[in-house]
């Protein structure tokens, strides 16, 4: 916690955002405004205890003050002085009772204050008022962010569509208070359902392959976003690693980013559509086979897990943190993601996250939603200044690449900032920092959409001539070409 009033000053403590580690700006973690509030308040109740405490020391000097009255005349010196010895320490341990009730007091209108300034900041946003001057400003001379432009973006787009229909900046709040901040959930349920956009439906994902090799794998934070990077290079693929959790198994899974390249209506699960599952759908089919693949692997009923995810793979690895049927059959400890839009996506309780983000990458902010403040969760926005790319390499633009993920997960592993060292050990504690590992290669593969009602199959070769079959005899003909339809187990 930064400690804004030193110890020993008498004054109330207060609360601070973490500050910049360099190129790193933090947030959440044991260092977040959020929990250094369930520090302080918990302090405040004991605090409580210890004033409780000292009242009745106060009623019990006093009672003893009053008890050598009798005896002051006995030896007038010696009993004025005891008695009035006894009244000073009374009144310093009431000092002190209130200087501590006074400190409580403080820390519960202070969390009030902040409780207030975050509703407020809800209310605004409901209204549709999402900018700077509502909330914290930027630096000086400070430019905003492309990731904070997408999200503001996203996040009015109820006020900016009730101002492009021309409704009047009043009448466009109103409407935004009505409506209520961008759900992207229901935004993409609605997409699905328009005509020529059915392929964004999720369609059941099932495991078609697999191979399984040893390899000295790089457990640290940089290591697995790297490893994200590799298993994308093939489409389809994810990749389950078991490592050495100590007392208990350990396994990681790597989940690669979206891959580009195939139809719309394809049967990639990585592809475009997959990012309409992960942010529509909590990822209800591939986080299926997912768990298909852990069990295939030999992941057993209580082995520790971690998940990883770069871009859509990392919707995907935080959907598995509050998936009924992941968390009921694994311990989920820790989920690592890059680049990935996850504000809106609550963790079951306990399980740790850290998120890095650029501000110059658009696409975390494509929910339109921050990632909560929290004890267990922590985001680390990159600052770092970025080479634009060639036009043919720059995909979704030069904040978003892998590699510079990868670099920032490094400075995160060397930061000697307490949060970061908190959270980094919190992955450590359950896969270790690397060494030789047993490797998982799955390809996942997405069912064939099926065809419209009505339409006609295509023509094949002419039939050969063959004997009749009378009414109700079998044709003999199978079904070997189409393709079974998985589902998650």
């Amino acid at each position: 916690m930064a400690e804004v009033t030193p110890a020993g000053s008498g004054g109330t403590p207060g609360v601070s955002a973490p500050p910049a580690d360099g190129s790193l700006r933090i947030r959440g973690g044991i260092g977040g405004v959020s929990f250094q509030f369930e520090e302080l308040l918990a302090g405040a109740a004991a605090l409580d205890g210890v004033v409780r405490q000292l009242q009745s020391v106060e009623v019990e000097a006093d009672a003893a003050r009053r008890a050598l009255f009798p005896y002051q005349f006995d030896s007038y010196t010696s009993g004025s002085d005891a008695i009035i010895a006894v009244g000073e320490a009374g009144r310093d341990i009431g000092r002190v009772r209130s200087q501590l009730q006074r400190i409580g007091d403080d820390v519960r209108a202070s969390h009030r204050e902040y409780e207030y300034a975050e509703a407020r900041n809800a209310l605004l946003l409901r209204m549709g008022l999402h900018r700077s001057e509502y909330g914290a400003a930027p630096e000086p001379f400070a430019l905003p962010g492309v990731r904070g432009i997408v999200e503001d973006w996203i996040a009015m787009a109820p006020r900016n569509l009730a101002v492009l229909l021309g409704l009047p900046g009043p009448l466009a709040a109103v409407a935004g208070a009505l409506s209520g901040p961008t759900d992207i959930r229901r935004l993409v349920r609605d997409a699905a359902d328009a005509p020529g956009l059915a392929f964004l439906k999720p369609r059941p994902v099932s495991i078609v392959g697999r191979e399984t090799f040893s390899a000295d794998v790089d457990l640290s934070p940089a290591g697995l976003l790297r490893r994200a990077g590799a298993v994308g290079e093939q489409g389809g693929r994810i990749e389950v690693i078991e490592v050495d959790g100590g007392t208990r198994p350990a396994w990681v899974v790597i989940i690669p980013g979206t891959q580009q390249g195939g139809l719309p209506e394809g049967t990639n699960p990585f592809d475009p559509a997959g990012i309409a599952e992960a942010l529509g759908y909590d990822s209800a089919w591939t986080a299926g086979a997912i768990r298909q693949a852990l069990q295939q692997a030999g992941a057993e009923a209580g082995d520790q897990l971690v998940a990883v995810g770069y871009s859509q793979g990392g919707i995907h690895a935080m959907n598995l943190s509050k998936d009924r049927a992941v968390l009921a059959e694994y311990d989920l400890k820790f989920v690592l993601t890059a680049g990935s839009p996850v504000g809106g996506i609550s963790p079951g309780p306990g399980i740790r996250s850290l998120h890095l983000e650029h501000e110059q990458d658009w696409v975390p902010g494509a929910d339109g939603l921050a990632n909560p403040d929290t004890r267990d969760r922590v985001t680390v926005t990159l600052t770092n200044p970025l080479a634009v790319a060639p036009l043919q390499d720059f995909g979704l633009g030069p904040g978003h690449r892998l590699e510079n993920y990868a670099e920032g997960a490094a400075l995160v592993s060397a930061s000697r900032d307490n949060t970061l060292q908190d959270s980094t050990a919190a992955l450590a504690a359950v896969v270790g920092t690397g060494g030789a590992a047993t490797v998982t290669r799955f390809s996942l593969r997405r069912e064939d959409r099926p065809a419209p009602r009505g339409t006609p199959a295509a023509p094949g070769p002419p039939a050969a001539p063959g004997p009749r079959h009378g009414p109700g005899a079998s044709s003999g003909r199978g079904r070997e070409g189409s393709s079974p339809r998985g589902t998650p187990g």
